[in-house]
């Protein structure tokens, strides 16, 4: 057991960092897992860079690296527009799981509009869904267009997005 020098908890010789204080002990192992990449624009809006990249781990103290900024990239994210493994985009998001007010993702957390696996929103298509007007292997909502369920009304609605989209019903 020796003193961390920064906050002086007792932590075990072989600790990379201190549990308590963060402190690195000794220098991160140079290996393909503990490396990252950050970037970010000096352009900033609300204290926020306008796009902010981070993947991987922290260079100097190992930890894993999060976005957060107006457009987020990385691993973990957090911004108004964000695309992430984990992440939250407040306007939209994209990624493995995300949530947001629009969101496309395996599990797809929305308000709005989610796609996805797991999706859900007023409007929300995937394979299983919950929301307002859902279209779904397996549905839950008000308004469900599903194999075992045809509302009317959720069959109207996702034929004028289709027709809107391209163009046909």
């Amino acid at each position: 057991m020796i003193n961390c020098p920064e906050c002086g908890e007792k932590i075990s010789d072989k600790a990379l960092s201190c549990p308590k204080c963060g402190n690195p002990m000794k220098p991160i192992p140079i290996n393909v897992f503990w490396r990252g990449y950050e970037w970010k624009t000096k352009t900033q809006i609300l204290g926020l860079p306008l796009i902010h990249i981070a993947i991987g781990r922290d260079k100097q103290t190992g930890k894993l690296l999060t976005a957060k900024g107006i457009i987020a990239i990385g691993q973990f994210g957090i911004g108004l527009i964000t695309i992430a493994q984990f992440g939250v985009g407040l306007l939209f998001g994209l990624g493995q799981f995300v949530a947001g007010f629009i969101s496309i993702s395996q599990f797809a957390l929305a308000y709005y509009f989610g796609l996805g696996q797991f999706a859900t929103g007023i409007t929300a298509i995937g394979q299983f869904a919950y929301g307002v007007y859902v279209r779904a292997q397996l549905g839950f909502g008000e308004h469900v267009w599903s194999s075992q369920i045809q509302d009317p009304e959720a069959i109207e609605y996702f034929s004028r997005i289709m027709s809107s989209l391209f163009g046909a019903k």
